[in-house]
């Protein structure tokens, strides 16, 4: 379900800092590292780099006009798939 737009989207206050700083020094070349996967992309994040933690590593995330309104986390999984095994896995290889 989404959030009540009554609400508005949910972006973590320290992340929200974090950006605003940024924005301000007019560094966006500078990643932001952060943990806040919940967190919604929102319009002034456009054009930034984020380090999305994933549970391992931190992953690079850049921001386009088309992520806007998705969360953080969408764009960092979480889980690595390497393939299935089985006859056929093993003859196409």
């Amino acid at each position: 379900m989404s959030r009540s737009l009554k609400k508005g989207p949910y972006v973590d206050p320290k992340l929200s800092k974090k950006v605003q700083k940024a924005k301000d020094e007019g560094s966006t070349s500078k990643p932001i590292k952060t943990w806040a996967r919940a967190s919604t992309i929102v319009p002034e994040m456009v054009g930034m780099k984020f380090l999305v933690h994933n549970g391992k590593t931190f992953i690079e995330v850049i921001v386009d006009e088309n992520k806007v309104g998705h969360k953080l986390g969408e764009f960092s999984p979480t889980k690595k798939f390497i393939n299935h095994g089985g006859k056929m896995a093993k003859g196409q290889k």
